[in-house]
């Protein structure tokens, strides 16, 4: 809720996907578009390009990893996904189980955000959105 809030003020056009419809809701996320497909359907139907930011935030593998797999075939600058290092390292392991590419595995963050010692949602959400200004501005 923090970074599509955050990316809204930014003037970051967002979309929240989510398969669960009582996570997805108009209250949690307003003045957002919303998805209700699976992550990896929805990454491949929106076509993220250079100017795209995927970022994975449920904790649950079985709609994260689905997600960043589609995602590392788009040009999208920046891909992150929330997590600690431990469960980022086990994420690597299962990404590359399931045949993506080191350089691919590579290409996310994770643990998502700048490194600037944040707590809570709204510091990690403005950790996770300075990843993707800088990202969006790496070749400016």
């Amino acid at each position: 809720q923090a970074l599509a809030g955050l990316a809204r003020e930014l003037g970051i056009a967002t979309v929240v996907v989510d398969p669960r419809a009582r996570f997805l809701t108009a209250e949690r996320f307003p003045g957002v578009a919303l998805d209700d497909r699976w992550p990896d359907e929805a990454v491949a139907a929106l076509k993220p390009d250079a100017s795209s930011a995927v970022v994975t935030l449920s904790h649950d593998i079985k709609i994260d990893d689905p997600a960043l797999i589609e995602a590392v075939k788009s040009p999208a600058p920046y891909i992150a996904a929330l997590g600690s290092r431990r469960s980022h390292a086990a994420r690597r392991e299962r990404l590359a189980a399931a045949g993506v590419s080191d350089a691919d595995i590579d290409r996310i963050e994770g643990p998502a955000g700048l490194s600037i010692g944040a707590i809570g949602p709204a510091e990690i959400a403005l950790s996770i959105a300075a990843g993707m200004v800088q990202a969006f501005h790496a070749d400016a």
